[in-house]
């Protein structure tokens, strides 16, 4: 088996959203094409001293705060590499080109650079996830929701998960139909839960399995969107292997609805995001504040329930 090249990759964001993106210089293998800054891990090196030490080298600029965020295996013709990808959003100094590349700053909805290294296509699916997750609380009152819901969009809400447990069929789908379409008015998109039929019958973006789908299904369901509920390593190596888009991970501290219930705290939480190929949202017990100290400890954002419709 052909060892593989440990490799530490910079997601360097702006407060906007853009990020930055480098073209590899002449003399290098796949010279011109683009990609994120980084380069190969020493011996007796960690990711994030190799991280601080190329983007110093490459860029001129020295890194105050990066932070775990994805990893990704692939295998090029001439190696096979384990990218680490950290989010960099803290630094001193302007990027420059220190070894001959050209830089661009790059949205995710709008890539106008080409071609990028094939390895960094689902880095671009990611970096199109929001940083909050917002599942609905209507309860039996669908229509005093709707409001709430109306605040929360206008306010940038862009990610919903539709999670009506007791509703009837019927009223589900009327509800279901009527945060869709405000949703999609604001560009945003919304995830059913469990039910992969409606969601296609709908037009969702998307569906939301449990835990007990994930065992049993075999094949990705034919939906733009496909996250997982898991609450522990197994059922986080099932959603990546089935080819989940991103996943929540529950619950990490103390929440209203199960007080006293066990909780995995954030070291454990921290735990079980490492080294993990897809975006991961801390949920439970958590408001809009917990972003930066989820981030902190791998995570790609926050889902919330009551903090998010506030």
């Amino acid at each position: 088996m052909n060892k593989r090249t440990e490799v530490a990759v910079a997601v360097i964001t702006r407060a906007d959203g853009g990020f930055l993106l480098a073209s590899r210089p002449l003399g290098k293998p796949y010279a011109g094409y683009w990609e994120f800054p980084g380069g190969k891990v020493e011996v007796g090196e960690s990711a994030h001293a190799a991280l601080v030490r190329e983007l110093d080298e490459e860029l001129g600029i020295q890194v105050t705060h990066a932070t775990p965020w994805l990893t990704r295996h692939y295998d090029y013709p001439h190696a096979h590499v384990t990218l680490s990808f950290f989010r960099v959003s803290g630094w001193r100094g302007e990027p420059q080109s220190q070894e001959g590349q050209t830089l661009a700053w790059q949205h995710a909805n709008s890539i106008d650079v080409s071609p990028v290294l094939p390895a960094n296509a689902p880095i671009f699916a990611a970096l199109g996830l929001p940083a909050v997750y917002g599942i609905t609380q209507a309860g039996d009152d669908p229509a005093a929701f709707l409001p709430r819901l109306d605040a929360a969009l206008a306010n940038g809400l862009k990610l919903i998960q539709l999670r009506e447990k007791s509703l009837p069929p019927v009223q589900l789908a009327d509800f279901a139909r009527q945060v869709i379409a405000r949703a999609h008015a604001h560009g945003a998109r919304v995830l059913l839960n469990t039910d992969i039929a409606l969601a296609g019958r709908l037009g969702a973006d998307g569906v939301q399995l449990n835990a007990a789908q994930l065992g049993q299904l075999n094949v990705r369901p034919d939906l733009p969107l496909v996250a997982a509920s898991c609450h522990n390593a197994e059922e986080l190596a099932r959603a990546e292997a089935l080819g989940c888009d991103f996943a929540l991970l529950s619950p990490v501290l103390q929440t209203l609805s199960h007080p006293g219930a066990p909780s995995l705290g954030w070291t454990e939480f921290a735990r079980l995001c490492a080294n993990r190929t897809l975006p991961i949202y801390a949920l439970g017990g958590l408001a809009r504040t917990d972003l930066d100290r989820a981030r902190d400890h791998g995570a790609h954002g926050v889902a919330l329930l009551r903090s998010a419709w506030q």
